[in-house]
């Protein structure tokens, strides 16, 4: 059966990849990008691959106003959402710092999904899933940090806290949905892939990035995850393992929502 699926950052790396694959199963595939010369690439691209149906979503994901525009135009055309895959990332950047004097990383790998995610819930629904890319770098979040308070010079240090923070968001919204909302699970696609993140931060090729593209896949849409909100998978396992400590821990991570939601105005 078709699904209709938003990938943010699907204009290259891991996103591009997991939607060639999804396109060529036959599903609507939502292509999400900051860059209107590479969404149109990536659409002619994919509508050479397949007759399924694609469209094209330009959104700066940095800029909170404009996260709520893609949540706007991808609701007033669709009635339904079946996957949203949060996979936009950044690492390693010449402007850390957006013009509202927030860490871009915690922006865009953090509260950008939050925020995205809670403005398509209704799309969603119950049948729906939401795939959060998060890392097997995790380190202990600085709430200070994420609401732009305190600046964190490490480019590693600041990605770390990033998608630690948004496993423990992904727990704690699946804890309060329960059975009223879409399964969110995040997944570790694969440690040094080869994207367009990994050659800038690392200096290196990376692995196959189809392995980080078949997991999301697999997340999306197999059985194997219907009973997984909440969890975490680790993708360097093969298996859902335990996240970082500190998102087990209750208390952390509703004061990692409580400092996501105070800069959202929620």
């Amino acid at each position: 059966m078709q699904k209709t699926i938003l990938i943010t950052g699907s204009t290259d790396g891991i996103g591009l990849e997991t939607a060639k694959a999804l396109v060529s199963q036959g599903h609507h595939i939502l292509l999400h990008g900051r860059s209107k010369t590479k969404l149109e690439q990536t659409e002619k691209t994919l509508s050479e691959i397949s007759s399924s149906s694609v469209e094209s979503y330009l959104a700066d994901l940095s800029v909170l106003s404009e996260v709520e525009a893609l949540a706007k135009a991808v609701t007033e055309r669709h009635d339904k959402l079946d996957v949203l895959i949060n996979n936009a990332g950044v690492y390693k950047t010449p402007e850390p710092i957006t013009k509202d004097g927030m860490d871009v990383r915690f922006v865009v790998n953090t509260i950008a999904p939050y925020l995205l995610t809670q403005k398509l819930l209704t799309l969603l629904g119950a049948s729906g899933r939401v795939i959060n890319l998060s890392s097997a770098a995790q380190s202990p979040v600085n709430p200070q940090a994420l609401t732009g308070r305190v600046r964190l010079s490490n480019d590693l240090d600041a990605y770390a806290q990033s998608k630690l923070a948004i496993t423990m968001w992904s727990r704690v919204m699946a804890s309060s949905l329960k059975s009223n909302g879409p399964i969110i699970i995040a997944i570790n696609p694969g440690s040094l892939l080869a994207t367009k993140m990994v050659k800038e931060g690392f200096g290196m090729a990376g692995n196959d990035i189809r392995i980080g593209a078949d997991i999301l896949i697999r997340a999306a849409l197999s059985d194997e995850f219907t009973s997984a909100s909440g969890k975490y998978f680790d993708n360097d396992s093969g298996k859902f393992a335990p996240p970082h400590a500190d998102a087990l821990d209750q208390k952390k991570s509703e004061e990692v929502v409580s400092a996501i939601e105070s800069v959202l105005g929620f």
